[in-house]
């Protein structure tokens, strides 16, 4: 929301002799471009500010407390993640399935994973009754000694912790409302940052304020300070949230659907090994625990033969399927080898390799990994903490520049940019784009073309008090540089 309300600065804020005085238009000059589209850009910088800020300031902040649950975990779940003592040799599969499965009455496994480290204990996930919807119910065994040391629903690899924070940073708690709501503050990210980046490059570039537009001005009057640190934050946080905005949108509901279908069609879609059996032998998928644990031990041993190294997820195939054994490191260097294996005869019917994943899949599988915070373990998670935090600071710093010059305390009540109008040409540039880009994100393209036309219905109606050399009116005031 940085440099984006008009106003009379308060008292303690002194004129900015920069923002304050006027440029003549200049006809023939190469930004002629950007005086068409200035005042376009600062009411809708100010405006998606104002109504995304809140969002974007909830989900900076469970996106900071997300990127600490690695560290969370480790020490809620202590006791289920890792063994209290590291003795002899792992008892076999079977031993540790039989075990779960008695934890767990009457659920049906459908996902095993072996300690990928010394102490760490085995999982083993069932499809159980009572349990909601894309969870699961998971037991976790000491692989030494058999014992169960803890039962609980994880969402995919998350437990229950992690999943309740990643639940309250997708959906606010609000289920399907919510999802709507943090998609259309994701879609409307990548154009807040943009706005605000060619708001504050573009003015400081034309007075050649290079420190001045890298770094904050720590001495200025409070006024002038809080925009220099919002202008200077945002510059330096603008790449990392047209990131966290593009990658945050491949799972979103619709444009998250758009991007699915976009792959499909241009063959980007991740490779997967094929369960198709030969003709053979095969394990029954309705088998009793016990069988389910041995056919687990074989399985695992043959993509070890292969060399399909741990950390992995076996994963039960149904009837007259191949079980599939896959790598889940999702660190740096990832591991995302897969095999698929006959449960009859232990025998490797199909391999995919991380390596031969087409170039969009693997970006695809970085930038989702990256995103979480986990591509880069910590290094990753600070980046993330330092992005999370700038993000709430600008929204505060917006808020706080608007409330210290809002109407009541005598300024004007029009939008950012005063009586200033956007060229034609911008108007329909803009609106072509909203139109394009809508097809392929439809909360952005509809919201961006209603606030076209309610712009354009403004200026209609408003008796123009622009003069007609083009001149800045804006007061010293306003946060747009």
């Amino acid at each position: 929301m940085s440099q984006v309300l008009t106003g009379p600065p308060s008292g303690d804020a002194a004129p900015d002799s920069e923002l304050s005085r006027s440029e003549p238009a200049r006809p023939g000059g190469a930004d002629w471009w950007w005086r068409g589209l200035r005042p376009l850009v600062r009411r809708l910088h100010f405006y998606v500010g104002l109504f995304v800020g809140p969002v974007l300031l909830v989900a900076a902040f469970t996106g900071l407390l997300y990127t600490l649950t690695p560290q969370l975990d480790q020490i809620v779940y202590r006791d289920a993640l890792h063994v209290a003592q590291v003795t002899g040799t792992p008892q076999s599969l079977q031993t540790q399935v039989a075990a779960a499965t008695a934890a767990v009455p009457g659920g049906t496994v459908t996902e095993i994973r072996p300690p990928g480290e010394p102490d760490g204990t085995t999982r083993v996930s069932f499809d159980a009754p009572g349990v909601r919807e894309d969870f699961s119910r998971t037991a976790f065994v000491d692989p030494y000694t058999g014992r169960v040391t803890a039962v609980l629903d994880t969402f995919g690899e998350w437990l229950p912790l992690r999943a309740w924070f990643d639940e309250l940073h997708r959906t606010l708690l609000l289920g399907d409302v919510g999802r709507v709501y943090t998609e259309f503050a994701a879609s409307w990210l990548w154009v807040l940052a943009l706005s605000g980046l060619s708001l504050w490059v573009v003015r400081r570039r034309r007075k050649a304020r290079v420190r001045r537009t890298l770094l904050p001005e720590t001495s200025a009057a409070t006024g002038n300070r809080l925009r220099s640190w919002h202008g200077a934050v945002g510059l330096w946080a603008a790449v990392g949230m047209l990131f966290l905005s593009a990658t945050g949108l491949t799972w979103s509901q619709f444009a998250g659907d758009n991007v699915s279908s976009l792959r499909e069609n241009l063959d980007w879609t991740t490779p997967e090994v094929t369960q198709t059996l030969p003709p053979g032998p095969t394990a029954a998928p309705s088998a009793p625990a016990t069988d389910v644990g041995a056919t687990s031990d074989r399985v695992l041993a043959a993509t070890r033969a292969a060399g399909l190294s741990d950390p992995v997820a076996i994963t039960p195939g149904d009837a007259g399927q191949a079980w599939t054994v896959a790598q889940v490191q999702r660190s740096w260097p990832e591991k995302r080898d897969a095999m698929a294996v006959d449960p009859g005869t232990g025998q490797v019917v199909d391999t995919v390799r991380f390596a031969d994943w087409p170039l969009a899949a693997k970006l695809a599988r970085w930038g989702v990994d990256a995103h979480m915070g986990l591509l880069f373990g910590w290094v990753s998670q600070v980046f993330l903490a330092a992005l999370a935090l700038g993000v709430m600071c600008m929204v505060v710093w917006g808020y706080r520049m608007w409330w210290k010059r809002r109407p009541t305390r005598g300024g004007p009540a029009g939008p950012p940019g005063g009586s200033q109008r956007p060229g034609a040409g911008a108007v329909i540039v803009v609106g072509v784009v909203a139109v394009v880009v809508g097809v392929f994100l439809p909360l952005l393209g509809v919201s961006l073309l209603a606030f076209l036309l309610v712009d354009v219905l403004r200026g209609a109606v408003r008796r123009p008090e622009a003069p007609s050399d083009g001149r800045d009116t804006s007061r010293s005031g306003s946060m747009a540089p």
